[in-house]
């Protein structure tokens, strides 16, 4: 696998609602979770894809190369999750621009916090990102082990 590095290249933000838009995204899950982790195309989509749920794109040239999404748990959470950078452009902060350009979405719709099941492995990403465990139980997500955390706006 060749690293692409696009650190002086301007990586485009798509706020994905219409399903064409919307297929960006779940090309990102195709390849970067279906393809790398082996994970059952019924079980990366699952009940929440689907019209309600917002998704964040990043597009190289066009290309989606990075996403994530979020859907309404009540009046003022959401549920951030499936946060996906392909393989060749990790180590470049578009997983972290993804959420940044999710929270600014989250924020204009109204919602005060954002909780996330966070793979144990990726706890240090997200806490550098603000938000905190809110307790030691670990939940199987997949083939996942992940812990809840929560971010509040």
């Amino acid at each position: 696998m060749t690293k692409i590095d696009k650190t002086n290249t301007e990586i485009s933000v798509l706020r994905a609602e219409e399903e064409w838009q919307r297929a960006g995204a779940y090309s990102v899950r195709i390849q970067g979770m279906n393809r790398q982790h082996h994970i059952s195309l019924r079980d990366e989509f699952d009940e929440h894809d689907g019209d309600e749920t917002k998704y964040i794109v990043l597009l190289d040239d066009g290309y989606p190369v990075a996403t994530c999404r979020f859907y309404h748990l009540n009046t003022d959470n959401v549920m951030l999750g499936r946060v996906v950078v392909l393989p060749e452009y990790r180590g470049q902060e578009l997983g972290r621009k993804a959420i940044t350009e999710a929270e600014k979405w989250i924020k204009e719709l109204g919602y005060k916090s954002i909780c996330i099941e966070s793979r144990i492995e990726a706890i240090g990403f997200y806490q550098k990102l603000g938000f905190i465990q809110t307790d030691t139980c670990i939940v199987k997500s997949g083939q996942f082990d992940c812990v809840n955390m929560k971010k509040n706006l």
